[in-house]
């Protein structure tokens, strides 16, 4: 019996210093990886990683992960010369292989998210506008609330507004659900529902090119297409998946 608990106990010790050994080995290999996918995918700073599962070090012998997990920050939007933060932008990337050399690694496939809150979607907007949640049932259409004055609206798509126009409009507020789309898998396009009619021939046509308007998502990684934009309570929230996706080299 004194035997069976002595092998016990070295068995412990050594089952310990395995996992320490392992544990120690995966946060390398995080910090490491986080290095190669910024120089790779030119991100401007480093992303957060994690591998999952256990034990690491038989997932490292065996060239291929389960599942790594990816955080990035300082991605922008960009509209009309503004920039926006993107936040809360995370990759899944699964079925990941490491090439022979351990210099290069490719997921099976890669799903990921992204969001912009409505504040900063406000400062990427027409001069004037204010961009806000709409509510759950417009929310459930893709549809966002846009509000700002007309003449401000105007002033900010560059419309010239003779006085005696401005006298009719002056003071008058513009309020208007617009559709929320993806173009060419980064481009974010907001299109007005309706809009009111203005009492000036041609001003109508002249209000829509002031209210809708693209946001372009820069600074992704490049094999992760968006696919998918929601309206949500906080913000537009972005997903996207990618296949085959190339990591490091």
């Amino acid at each position: 019996m004194r035997a069976v608990r002595i092998l016990l106990i070295v068995a412990v010790v050594l089952g310990g210093l395995f996992v320490a050994a392992d544990r120690l080995a995966v946060n390398m290999a995080e910090s490491e990886a986080a290095d190669k996918i910024r120089s790779s995918q030119g991100l401007p700073s480093s992303p957060d990683v994690s591998i999952k599962g256990f034990p690491f070090l038989t997932q490292v012998m065996g060239k291929e992960f389960d599942e790594v997990d990816v955080s990035l920050s300082g991605i922008t939007a960009s509209a009309g010369g503004h920039s926006v933060n993107v936040t809360e932008v995370k990759a899944e990337l699964l079925d990941v292989r490491i090439d022979s050399s351990y210099s290069s690694a490719t997921a099976g496939r890669a799903d990921g998210s992204a969001r912009i809150a409505y504040a900063d979607l406000t400062k990427s907007a027409p001069k004037g506008a204010t961009v806000s949640y709409a509510g759950a049932e417009r929310a459930a259409k893709g549809q966002v609330k846009l509000t700002g004055p007309l003449s401000e609206l105007l002033e900010g798509a560059g419309v010239p507004v003779p006085g005696a126009v401005q006298a009719l409009i002056q003071g008058r507020m513009v309020s208007t659900y617009s559709t929320v789309s993806l173009k060419d898998g980064g481009t974010v396009q907001l299109k007005a529902e309706s809009l009111p009619s203005l009492p000036v021939p041609g001003f109508d046509e002249k209000l829509r090119e002031a209210v809708d308007y693209d946001l372009k998502i820069e600074g992704l990684p490049s094999s992760v297409k968006l696919d998918k934009v929601e309206a949500t309570e906080d913000g537009l929230r972005f997903t996207g998946t990618g296949k085959d996706v190339s990591l490091v080299g």
